[in-house]
């Protein structure tokens, strides 16, 4: 970004350096958010005619058209496109061709379902893999790090629809100790939560157990193991706390990804969240809700990596924005 210089009288003050980031992330983000709602509006029509789903099968050619010409559809695509952007620089995402209720509503509806889902997988995930990853890095080399290491592997390589189906199958059928589908209960949380935690476990885990080896063998380290500190003072007061950097990018993208790797564990589990309101929009073809809910997605990715980024100068005070 070009410097930026506001004039007193004959003084130079330049924009402080954080405020010329946060500019800059917001201008980028604005652009992803326009890309994404670009691509999105385009590719949405390529499914095919809405009316046809919306119309019962007797339904006259004068019945479509009358329908096209209430939603708007019978309008030229360009003229369409710039409606749409124009809602949403007013912040209106538009109606639900299917529902007919603001596409804003609907999400809104559904989202504290999703928040609660990613919100109990990121628990999950942390709890499981801030642990891992330490023992895995003091004990490398060893037979409990080797273990770590493999379960990691599978986590990783395991889709999430195949980890959601075994527990469905293992503790809803075979055990019949949680249920297999539904909301409103912490019984409910489990199964879905856990499908979704597995992979953020594996990747945070791994980043992890590598960036605590690089960092336990550094000079200050040695010299706390000099000074008689012990093992896990060490590792947690000095090597944990060097280490999160990388840790913490990886924990903000992986909210976005559990957001947005909601929408396969939400449909398999019959979660009502905004991923399950996404398949039932898609399968419907209802474009403004499809637009609305793959803009959702887009800004968490968005938000959650600038405030990423702006907390890297909290966490290592080497680190300086410039810009």
């Amino acid at each position: 970004m070009a410097d930026t210089l506001v004039r007193t009288g004959t003084t130079k003050r330049q924009m402080p350096a954080w405020l010329r980031i946060v500019i800059s992330k917001v201008v980028s983000a604005v652009i992803v958010l326009w890309a994404v709602a670009t691509v999105v509006f385009f590719l949405a029509r390529l499914s095919g005619d809405p009316v046809s789903l919306l119309l019962p099968p007797n339904a006259t050619a004068d019945q479509a058209a009358a329908l096209k010409e209430t939603l708007g559809l019978n309008q030229p695509l360009v003229v369409q496109y710039f409606d749409y952007l124009g809602g949403l620089i007013h912040l209106d995402l538009g109606d639900s061709l299917f529902f007919h209720e603001p596409v804003a509503q609907l999400i809104g509806a559904r989202l504290p379902a999703t928040l609660l889902l990613a919100a109990a997988a990121l628990v999950i995930s942390l709890v499981i893999a801030i642990p891992a990853g330490c023992i895995a890095a003091v004990r490398r080399g060893k037979s409990t790090d080797t273990s770590i290491m493999s379960a990691i592997l599978v986590g990783q390589s395991t889709p999430a629809f195949w980890v959601g189906i075994i527990l469905i199958l293992v503790f809803a059928v075979r055990l019949k100790a949680l249920p297999a589908s539904g909301y409103g209960s912490f019984s409910h949380l489990i199964l879905p939560a856990v499908t979704l935690a597995i992979y953020s476990v594996a990747v945070i885990a791994r980043l992890l157990r590598s960036s605590l080896i690089d960092v336990l063998s550094v000079d200050y380290i040695r010299t706390a193991r000099a000074k008689g500190l012990g093992e896990g003072a060490v590792v947690l007061s000095h090597g944990l706390r060097n280490a999160s950097l990388p840790i913490v990018t990886v924990i903000g993208l992986e909210i976005g990804s559990l957001l947005g790797g909601a929408i396969l564990t939400e449909q398999i589990f019959a979660w009502p969240g905004i991923g399950r309101l996404t398949v039932e929009a898609i399968s419907n073809r209802d474009f403004p809700l499809v637009q609305g809910t793959v803009l959702f997605f887009a800004a968490t990715f968005v938000i959650v990596n600038l405030i990423v980024d702006l907390s890297y100068t909290l966490l290592d005070p080497r680190v300086r924005i410039e810009a």
